[in-house]
C-alpha cells in the first residue's frame, strides 16, 4: 500500500526496500492548532520488533497513529511493504472502563475489519477470537466486564483483539506501562514468539528494558528523529540523557 502526501524538496520518496514492512519520509502530522510531528523519515524493518523510544511529547504515539492510518499526515512519503491492514493496540486508557463488553466482545471486534460491525462471525472468526484468547492465557476470563479487569489482564484482552485482525503488521501503544514484571514479561514473551512468526512489532514504549530488547529502535525528540538503529547504537547514556533533559 503506498500513501502520497506533499513531500519537501528536502524528503524525496525512499527507493523500495524488500526488508522494510514501512518506508517512510518527511512526515509531518499533528492536531488542530499543534504540530506534532516535522520531517520524520525512516524504514520499519520485516519480521522484527522496532520500538519507539522518547518523553512524554516527543511524538511516539503520533508517529505510531500515522502508522496505523488513524492520523493524516501533512506531509511526506508513507508506504506499507504488505498486504493486510496493521493492527493497532492502543493505550488500555484509551478505552473507557465504563463500556459494556465483555473480554470476548472486545477481541470479537478484532474481526470486523473482515466482517463488519452488523455480520453475524462465521465459524471461522468464532476460531480465530478463541485461539487469540488462549494465546494470551485469557479464556477464562471472556465472559468478564472488561473494567472488571487488572491491568495486565485488560491489556491482553486489548493485544488478543489485535491477534484476532490476522494482521502480519501489529503496532502497540505503550503495551506495559504501569504492569507488574510478570505481566510484562508475559507480554514481552508473547512479542517475542510472535516476531519469530513472521509479524512485524512495532511498540512505542517507556520501558527502555523493552526497547533495549528489540531489534530496532527509533529515538524522537520534540517531534523529530534524534536517532535510529540499533538499541545499543541508538539508546546511550548520552543519548537518553539529550532527549530528556532539552528544553521544551
Amino acid at each position: 500500500m503506498k500513501i502520497m502526501f506533499k513531500k519537501p524538496r528536502s524528503s524525496p520518496a525512499p527507493a523500495p526496500d524488500r526488508t522494510a514492512r514501512i518506508h517512510f519520509s518527511g512526515l509531518c502530522a499533528g492536531y488542530p492548532g499543534r504540530p506534532v510531528l516535522s520531517e520524520v523519515g525512516a524504514r520499519i524493518p520485516k519480521s522484527a520488533t522496532t520500538a519507539l523510544v522518547g518523553p512524554n511529547g516527543s511524538g511516539k504515539s503520533t508517529l505510531l497513529g500515522v502508522l496505523a492510518g488513524v492520523i493524516p499526515p501533512t506531509a511526506g512519503h508513507l508506504q506499507h511493504h504488505g498486504g493486510r491492514p496493521p493492527a493497532f493496540v492502543p493505550q488500555r486508557g484509551a478505552v473507557g472502563d465504563t463500556l459494556p463488553l465483555t473480554v470476548r466482545q472486545t477481541v470479537e471486534m478484532g474481526r470486523w475489519g473482515e466482517r463488519g460491525p452488523w455480520r453475524r462471525l462465521t465459524r471461522r472468526d468464532h476460531a480465530t477470537v478463541d485461539a487469540a484468547l488462549d494465546r494470551l492465557a485469557i479464556g477464562d476470563l471472556a465472559p468478564r466486564q472488561l473494567g472488571e479487569l487488572s491491568g495486565g489482564q485488560r491489556q491482553r484482552a486489548l493485544i488478543a483483539q489485535g491477534l484476532a485482525q490476522e494482521s502480519d503488521l501489529l503496532l502497540l501503544d505503550e503495551p506495559t506501562t504501569g504492569l507488574d514484571p510478570e505481566a510484562r514479561e508475559r507480554i514481552g514473551a508473547l512479542l517475542t514468539a510472535l516476531v519469530a512468526e513472521g509479524v512485524t512489532v512495532v511498540q512505542a514504549t517507556h520501558d527502555l528494558e523493552a526497547a533495549r530488547a528489540a531489534d530496532a529502535c527509533l529515538l524522537l525528540q520534540d517531534g523529530r528523529l534524534a536517532g535510529r538503529g540499533r538499541p545499543d547504537e541508538v539508546l546511550t547514556t548520552a543519548a537518553l540523557a539529550r532527549v530528556w533533559q532539552s528544553p521544551r
